[in-house]
């Protein structure tokens, strides 16, 4: 398993992952130093700091999910080199797990690298207007648990992505399910049988109704580890991918 691990991180360092782990954080960033540059007057940390949480959970991160799924997967098929991946005298199911792991280790870095850009964009704009220093306190390991159940939820999400991904040597079918689950996660925000939408999972961890936090953890984290383990191994049986 390491060794495939390993290949799937010499992969992925060749290819643009790295620019869209860092460009989504980027932006959220960004958004959060301009907009608080307009200001007049200081907010709360939890203001800034939850803002930026609602927007990675939203629009950020099922995009990000949907374009680095789309990466994971055209990296064999592209070049086409499914045959010879699975000619190697390696479990095949091993080469589909370590997709979902690099996959899962690159959203998590996003989370981690969201919440120290958003701080760091904060901490400039107060360099800049001192006036605008936050009120409250910074707490760290509350914004990082929401980020770590916001991930959580976001399981089922990511293994419905990388399936289809993986399933379909086209990137279109990833990318049209990624869009219109993004879509309608935003159009449906206010309506109860939203939280049931995997893409609109993640956000509800920020929901006041706490049958919401409850059910879009438990089914996205639950039903989303489930779902992988299927995955691995419907696409390990497969013959042609």
């Amino acid at each position: 398993m390491f060794a495939a691990l390993f290949v799937e991180a010499r992969k992925l360092n060749r290819s643009l992952a790295a620019l869209l782990a860092v460009a989504a954080p980027s932006l959220i960033a960004l958004f959060t130093f301009f907009n608080m540059m307009r200001g007049q007057v200081p907010a709360a940390w939890d203001m800034w700091m939850m803002s930026a949480s609602a927007i990675w959970a939203f629009f950020m991160l099922p995009m990000s999910v949907t374009a680095l799924t789309a990466l994971l997967a055209h990296m064999e098929h592209g070049p086409k080199t499914w045959d010879h991946l699975r000619a190697l005298p390696l479990p095949r199911w091993k080469l589909h797990a370590a997709k979902a792991v690099c996959m899962l280790a690159v959203v998590a870095a996003m989370s981690i690298a969201t919440l120290l850009m958003v701080w760091g964009a904060v901490s400039l704009a107060v360099a800049l207007k001192p006036q605008l220093q936050p009120t409250g306190a910074f707490d760290l390991a509350d914004y990082a648990r929401t980020m770590g159940m916001m991930f959580l939820a976001g399981l089922l999400m990511m293994a419905i992505q990388l399936w289809t991904a993986l399933r379909f040597a086209s990137f279109v079918p990833g990318l049209v399910l990624g869009i219109g689950g993004t879509f309608f996660a935003v159009v449906a925000t206010s309506a109860k049988q939203g939280v049931f939408l995997p893409w609109q999972m993640p956000v509800n961890m920020l929901a006041s109704e706490a049958w919401r936090v409850s059910t879009a953890l438990g089914l996205g984290g639950g039903l989303g580890l489930v779902v992988m383990v299927v995955m691995i191994v419907h696409l390990s049986r497969r013959e042609v991918l």
